[in-house]
């Protein structure tokens, strides 16, 4: 399945959920239902910069099948659950595909309303670090 329709099931799922501040809740609660971090990953060079909260993202090519792999944490919920459902959207994919495709998710799922500018701004410099390490991976 390509990463668009990746998102399209995504966005189906969530969708569901017709009030936005419960489908909203969801997508936090998948976040603390997530596997915590390693340790070794919740170090400074795993650390977005830009983001109001302290948030670690760690990323991986899987050489058996070339795609993309991601994993996050953050310390408040919000973020934690937003950048999950981030990793679960980009990991699988191959790294074009991860350079290619936003995530509209955020803005069909009403995500982008939900949280302050300076959250937004946060969500921005995650995709972009997802980004730059599927663009190293090219």
């Amino acid at each position: 399945m390509s990463l668009r329709e990746r998102q399209r099931e995504l966005i189906d799922d969530y969708s569901i959920i017709e009030d936005p501040a419960e489908r909203f809740q969801a997508i936090v609660d998948r976040g603390r239902r997530a596997a915590p971090l390693p340790e070794e990953a919740r170090d400074d060079d795993h650390l977005v910069p830009g983001c109001t909260s302290r948030v670690w993202l760690a990323g991986w090519l899987d050489e058996e099948t070339g795609t993309c792999q991601y994993r996050a944490e953050a310390d408040a919920p919000s973020i934690h659950g937003v950048a999950t459902m981030l990793c679960a959207l980009y990991s699988g994919a191959a790294p074009a595909e991860v350079v290619a495709v936003e995530p509209d998710c955020l803005a069909e799922l009403g995500i982008d309303r939900q949280l302050s500018p300076t959250r937004l701004r946060g969500l921005g410099q995650i995709r972009r670090r997802i980004r730059e390490l599927a663009e190293a991976w090219l």
